[in-house]
């Protein structure tokens, strides 16, 4: 997910646009450039491969001035990473940043080939700026050309366009990726969200799917995607230029995985009443009334769907499917009328997630989305919305957004529950209690984060990791597994620790390590068989495990990490924060790029 940011200023923007730029790093990037109208109309550019700090040395050699201007980090997705290929892309008078795909860009170049049109990159991008510089040749004013260009595109995007000759304009539009306009004093901003925008406005317009927007200073016109005149809502963002800093943290993700029991509490306390230790009820959809609950999601948010299932049939007696997005519709799965399809993303706008909510509206099912970001497409599309309150996540790898997806998904599972009469009171207020505790559990979970550390630096050398759980700990060591994944580069499996014997024994060897995530429960003997077959074969066994499991493990275990005392359901919470720091220490040891990991975005939004 690339970042686009752009200011119409009453004052020099190039500063500013490249401080945007850092507030969408955590989005992942391979590249960045920026291109500034002086006040004559002219157009300056400077791009870079690699990092910022690229681009700021390069505008420190050659600076650009001028009051107008739009800016991009880019995440490759047509051509390698290089300066050519970099954004802003010129042709002629106009100069684009985009974020997205446009599916049919190899028509349209082929078009403009033939048309004697020459291009310089390997990028879709480089087409629409052709298409547009062909629009205003034939005489027509910018919005005319940047309106009659959108409606040949195919594809998911969002877009900001700067006209050579036109020093207080910029043309905006978004359809399958977000797009925000600014408003502020005598100026006017285009971000891909609210963030970017942060220190210069909280005042911002969020975009809707296919609209587009004229920016001047002080002035954003928005029309949708039929041309007409469109009202949408100023609204107050829920960001500051705080929630971009580390704090005393050396990551971001380690900022985050510490915020987790002050956001995770606050999440709870949206679905459980802690007063009463009862799930609150929402009107807008009766559990009694579903069949069976679909939840779609992608990555982490597919984890944390699992460990959901487990809870909804359990505590609910409600039938559950997982399912991975990028596959869900295209197996084209058979559905009912009484079935309600749930959808979970930490940025609402995971394009195969959201592909997939619209499949079932088309099909007709109820829809509801879990999500963090409460003004994103997601959200609008959905029949129903259950925020998470995990504030602005930057660290490409998902933490807190995570055990905020559990918290949420935790109090709908209670409250269906006792819709559904499979919980009585008495039962709902033990298991209500339970997850509430879970912020203490997590904080209490972070000051053992010494011992972590310790197992982390030893297991840094593998080349292989194995995760072994049971019931909810299955997707934990899914999400374990990925973590480690992510920002280590260490290659790592999840597997149900049943499974073993069925295949992935195959992999054991001398010293591999294998980390079983494994509070004591009611399956705790069941997973202990599973240890003895690991250590048996001179695998290296890390158990995670609270004091009870610890101690009826005995030897079995070459390495521990205690885990706090938790009840049933907010254990896993706790096992999250763990697998969580022993992937953070673990990379930080090695010396990787933790925030922004080789390879990955925060939000895919693009297939």
């Amino acid at each position: 997910m690339c970042g686009i940011v752009g200011i119409v200023g009453a004052a020099p923007v190039a500063e500013r646009l490249v401080d945007g730029l850092k507030r969408l790093e955590y989005r992942g990037y391979d590249s960045a450039g920026v291109a500034v109208a002086a006040a004559d109309g002219t157009v300056q550019r400077r791009r870079t491969p690699g990092k910022l700090k690229a681009l700021e040395d390069a505008l420190d050699a050659a600076p650009v001035t001028g009051m107008t201007g739009i800016a991009h980090t880019r995440w490759a997705t047509h051509g390698v990473p290089s300066e050519t290929n970099a954004h802003p892309h010129r042709a002629g008078r106009v100069y684009v940043v985009h974020n997205g795909i446009i599916e049919n860009f190899r028509a349209l170049r082929e078009e403009m080939e033939a048309a004697g049109r020459v291009f310089e990159t390997d990028t879709d991008t480089e087409a629409v700026a052709h298409l547009i510089d062909a629009e205003l040749e034939k005489g027509a004013d910018p919005k005319t050309a940047f309106e009659t260009v959108l409606k040949r595109l195919q594809g998911a995007f969002a877009l900001a366009v700067l006209v050579e000759g036109a020093p207080d304009l910029i043309l905006g539009a978004r359809r399958g990726a977000p797009l925000v306009a600014g408003l502020g004093d005598g100026e006017a901003y285009l971000g891909s969200d609210p963030l970017a925008l942060a220190p210069m406005t909280r005042r911002v317009i969020y975009l809707e799917e296919g609209d587009y927007a004229v920016i001047r200073r002080g002035t954003a016109e928005v029309f949708d995607a039929a041309g007409r005149p469109a009202k949408r809502p100023v609204k107050l963002a829920e960001v500051s230029a705080a929630l971009a800093e580390k704090g005393n943290h050396r990551h971001f993700m380690e900022k985050e995985i510490h915020e987790q029991p002050e956001v995770v509490a606050r999440t709870l306390t949206a679905y459980i009443n802690p007063l009463l230790s009862a799930a609150r009820r929402d009107d807008a959809v009766d559990f009694a009334a579903v069949s069976r609950l679909l939840i779609v999601a992608c990555g982490t948010a597919h984890y944390a769907g699992q460990v959901a299932e487990y809870w909804f049939e359990r505590f609910a007696g409600l039938p559950v499917e997982t399912d991975i997005a990028s596959e869900f519709r295209y197996r084209e799965p058979a559905v009912a009328p009484g079935d309600l399809a749930l959808f979970i993303s930490q940025s609402g706008e995971t394009a195969d997630t959201l592909a997939a909510l619209r499949w079932c509206k088309e099909k007709g099912l109820k829809t509801a989305a879990v999500v963090n970001t409460p003004h994103s497409t997601m959200a609008r599309e959905a029949g129903m919305v259950f925020p998470t309150l995990a504030g602005a996540e930057i660290g490409v790898a998902s933490t807190k957004a995570f055990t905020c997806q559990l918290a949420a998904l935790g109090g709908l599972a209670l409250a269906a529950g006792r819709t559904r009469g499979v919980l009585d009171e008495a039962a709902e207020a033990t298991l209500a209690a339970g997850l509430l505790e879970a912020p203490r559990d997590i904080a209490e979970m972070l000051t053992r984060e010494p011992q972590v550390r310790r197992i982390a630096h030893e297991i840094a050398a593998a080349r292989t990791v194995l995760y072994l759980g049971r019931g909810p700990y299955y997707p934990l060591a899914l999400e374990g597994a990925l973590k480690l994944k992510e920002i280590s580069y260490i290659h790592a499996e999840g597997y149900a620790a049943g499974e073993l014997k069925h295949g992935p024994i195959a992999l054991i060897e001398e010293g591999l390590p294998v980390i079983v995530c494994a509070p004591r429960d009611a399956l705790f003997d069941k997973t202990l068989s599973s240890v003895a077959e690991v250590k048996a074969r001179g695998g290296r066994v890390i158990l995670l495990s609270d004091a009870g499991g610890l101690a009826e493990a005995g030897s079995a275990p070459e390495d521990s990490i205690e885990l706090p005392p938790a009840s049933e359901i907010a254990a896993p919470f706790v096992v999250a924060a763990a697998v969580q720091l022993l992937a953070y220490h673990a990379a930080v040891h090695k010396g990787t790029d933790v925030d922004q990991p080789r390879n990955l975005a925060k939000s895919v939004t693009v297939e």
